[in-house]
């Protein structure tokens, strides 16, 4: 079977975004999928972080078409003087200041469903002189964020009559920081309706919860379950053959990732002070590895914690594994926004592969709540239990004076290897 996969993050991308089409590719193969990546320049694409490692991962086999962009990134850098571009969900990003209030409107309400359309019209051009050579090709796959590529799929839909697989590793109207946008009435008209008819036209959608899908299924009435397919992200087992060594002079809770104040860890913070008040011969620390907000910094350090924590800036994947695998406990913190409870970040797989205690703070009987109890990995607490968070934390600093390794038995998770997930997606594209 020969697939096209039409994805704008790809290495050198570093972050979330890009590893779910990365690993899909590279197992894809093993399944008798050949395919070929279309995906932008990243001479002129915008990527808000790097990481050139990832690119090892690719199959040789795998042929790699980039194309040029048209986007707003470079005029947004000039006139703010920022280096970055915007993280997703603005978690690099002032909340108050008027210059930043400005340009989420800019881009809420004259690029939609988002700035990096601009991508879709040269990806176009691309496919078409791939058909009008004679290629052929079974079906195509389209993933976002950014959604503004779901419309290339739809167009190719339309023009060429191809079969689509549309993978949504977000929700599109519903994600959390649209409210930040400022859309008027008829933007969040255009965009919903762009939503609805890559819905109703693809021929199959994957999500990446349970809570997603029902998101999708209540966009039109056109919508059937059948054509929904919940395959989350998963771990790789080939990133994990190191050995796990935890550390035996402290109780460190590691959380990997972006993380901002709207995660609302404050009450999770003030429990780990108390229980530093409580057990001083337990020396516990915290590690962040990723960007964190200067909201949540400044958290840490209202909390009497700065001098227990530390920051380390973006790494690149490989090394981010081996901070899970060098951790005592492993902290996961899903966003105190609407439709909160089909948040499942691709993170906690590798989190479960790392076979460490597990402390969630986010919403109970959510996806990830139940996800935790099936593999009996950890704990989800609401944003507001004090009490149970300390409670647990004093458990796990007596474990650590009796162990200071709290590694879990072997973890039954098997089933979220990106190879058994792949080995699904390999038999939607021959359906």
């Amino acid at each position: 079977m020969r697939l096209l996969v039409i994805t704008y993050y790809w290495p050198p991308s570093g972050g979330a975004g890009v590893q779910r089409t990365l690993k899909f590719v590279k197992h894809l193969p093993t399944f008798g999928v050949e395919c070929t990546v279309v995906t932008v320049d990243p001479e002129k694409g915008a990527y808000p972080v790097l990481d050139e490692s990832l690119a090892a991962e690719i199959p040789a086999g795998v042929r790699v078409i980039r194309t040029g962009t048209s986007e707003p990134f470079g005029s947004y850098k000039k006139l703010t003087g920022r280096q970055q571009i915007p993280y997703g969900g603005f978690a690099n990003e002032s909340k108050t200041s008027l210059q930043q209030q400005f340009f989420k409107f800019v881009r809420g309400n004259l690029f939609i469903p988002d700035p990096r359309r601009g991508w879709n019209g040269h990806v176009l051009r691309a496919v078409a002189e791939l058909l009008a050579q004679g290629e052929t090709f079974d079906a195509v796959l389209t993933s976002s964020p950014p959604h503004s590529t779901q419309l290339i799929g739809l167009a190719l839909k339309q023009r060429y009559g191809l079969r689509w697989l549309a993978d949504m590793r977000d929700p599109w109207t519903d994600i959390y920081y649209t409210k930040e946008l400022n859309k008027t009435r008829l933007a969040r008209w255009l965009d919903a309706r762009y939503e609805r008819q890559v819905l109703e036209q693809a021929d199959e959608v994957l999500v990446t919860s349970a809570d997603t899908k029902r998101l999708f299924l209540g966009k039109s009435p056109q919508l059937t379950a059948a054509k929904f397919h919940v395959i989350p992200n998963g771990y790789d087992e080939s990133d994990f053959r190191e050995p796990s060594t935890p550390p035996q002079d402290a109780l460190l809770i590691t959380h990997t990732g972006t993380i901002s104040e709207t995660y609302h860890v404050e009450e999770f913070l003030r429990a780990c002070a108390e229980c530093v008040r409580r057990h001083p011969a337990v020396p516990l620390r915290l590690r962040f590895v990723g960007k964190v907000s200067a909201g949540l910094q400044a958290q840490i350090a209202a909390a009497g914690l700065a001098g227990r924590t530390e920051f380390v800036a973006f790494v690149p994947h490989e090394e981010s594994v081996g901070y899970l695998l060098r951790a005592s406990v492993l902290l996961m913190a899903i966003p105190d926004v609407a439709h909160n409870f089909g948040i499942l970040p691709g993170k906690v797989f590798e989190y479960l592969a790392a076979n460490k205690p597990i402390i969630c703070i986010g919403p109970v009987g959510s996806d990830a709540d139940n996800l935790l109890q099936e593999c009996h990995a950890g704990h989800v607490f609401a944003y507001d239990a004090y009490d149970a968070m300390l409670g647990y934390l004093e458990e796990l600093a007596r474990q650590w004076q009796q162990n200071p390794n709290l590694d879990l038995p072997a973890l039954n998770h098997a089933r979220y290897s990106r190879r058994a997930l792949t080995e699904r997606l390999a038999g939607l594209i021959g359906k």
